[in-house]
């Protein structure tokens, strides 16, 4: 018979996941063993279906739940080890006793509270599935620089919400491999970001380009790529910068690396958010932040948008100011330019992407149709490419 009494004063005593004790599921199991030592069998009944009602929320196995929360929890100890800091015998040793007491709590069958609640009526039922919690922690401790802790550990694509990060749980799923031709400009990118991943020295990088060649679908395809090797995507509004420093402290020891993506950047000559993006780019992220770099995609090479009224000001030094202005994109390491298609590319991405959708249409009539779709749209590029392939798709019986 499982000591609910023991059980009930070891929770109480955790340190290590004391956090878990404000889970419901936990907190609604804990209720019912005190009703049940407490010989309260209404409210026994009560805590324990809604301990069910909880855990049916997520499956019906308790053990796979516990060790969800577990995986998921965010904690001195993985702090600690995130950071590459020791973490001492004492709490090596404390890790180990609240590991071995989720394994126990884990493994409580319910049969056990239905048959000490004592109720003649209908309870609910859930399953276990007994595993080696410790041992599974291990191996999550052994790959935290690829996994990550916490929420990190869940999501892979962020955004910020009235100054929080923010997981997105419906991410765009696109792939490299759903994105044709642009190999080139593509594998600079690619390759910066393996060299961020490998903890080698990594660029800032501009994505400059017309709409639709694909910038903002190459930094979306190339996060979800490399999400199993430890990177994490940040995507800010322009208007979200000067939450950067914030972000900085925040990640800044977090073992995985991250890239802030800044999508359709560009700034008038008076805008407030250019001097705090360019203060970025000088250096304050570089130096605090290893493993953090900025991906940003523009269809303006100098960013700034530039005026002939902003060329007759009466500064008596505008030229320097002009040109302060204009060499922003000039301090991203790394500028990657994406190209309007021309006719044979176009219908080349139109053929891949066909063949990606497996259309039906001959390849002549295709080609003729695409063309005068892009004529429609007022010029050809991949997006477009890919909306004439989509709707001869959805026309096709």
């Amino acid at each position: 018979m499982t000591d609910f009494k023991r059980l009930l004063t070891q929770v109480r005593s955790l340190v290590v996941f004391r956090k878990l004790r404000e889970d419901n599921v936990i907190e609604s199991m804990m209720q019912t063993m005190l009703c049940i030592e407490e010989k309260n069998t209404d409210m026994a009944v009560e805590w324990y279906c809604d301990m069910c009602a909880e855990l049916y929320n997520y499956s019906d196995d308790l053990t796979e739940y516990i060790k969800k929360i577990m995986l998921e929890d965010e904690n001195l100890y993985l702090l600690k080890k995130g950071e590459g800091k020791p973490t001492g015998t004492m709490l090596e040793a404390c890790l180990a006793s609240e590991l071995a007491f989720l394994d126990e709590l884990s493994a409580i069958p319910c049969d056990e509270f239905i048959r000490r609640i004592s109720y003649d009526g209908f309870l609910p039922e859930y399953k276990v599935s007994p595993q080696d919690l410790s041992q599974v922690y291990a191996e999550r401790v052994h790959a935290i620089n690829k996994v990550g802790y916490g929420v990190y550990s869940k999501f892979h694509i962020f955004v910020i919400k009235d100054g929080v990060l923010t997981p997105v749980e419906y991410p765009d799923p696109i792939r490299l491999s759903q994105l044709h031709n642009y190999e080139e400009e593509r594998s600079q990118v690619i390759a910066n970001t393996k060299a961020l991943l490998a903890g080698k020295p990594a660029n800032n990088v501009l994505l400059y380009g017309d709409c639709g060649t694909g910038k903002s679908s190459t930094v979306k395809a190339i996060a979800n790529e490399y999400a199993c090797e430890g990177l994490r995507l940040i995507e800010l509004k322009k208007k979200q910068l000067h939450e950067i420093p914030n972000i900085v402290e925040a990640i800044s020891r977090n073992p995985l690396k991250f890239i802030i993506f800044i999508d359709d950047l560009s700034f008038t000559e008076d805008d407030n958010d250019y001097a705090a993006l360019k203060a970025i780019l000088e250096g304050s992220v570089a130096s605090t932040a290893s493993n953090l770099v900025i991906y940003a995609t523009s269809n303006r090479r100098h960013l700034v948008r530039e005026t002939f009224t902003a060329r007759k000001g009466d500064e008596i030094h505008f030229k320097d100011t002009m040109q302060e202005l204009l060499s922003l994109s000039d301090r991203f390491g790394l500028t990657v330019t994406f190209q309007k298609p021309d006719k044979k590319l176009y219908l080349d991405l139109v053929d891949k992407l066909a063949d990606q959708y497996q259309l039906k249409t001959a390849r002549e009539e295709l080609e003729l149709r695409a063309e005068q779709f892009a004529l429609g749209k007022g010029g050809r590029s991949p997006r477009v490419a890919k909306q004439f392939v989509e709707y001869i798709k959805g026309t096709e019986e």
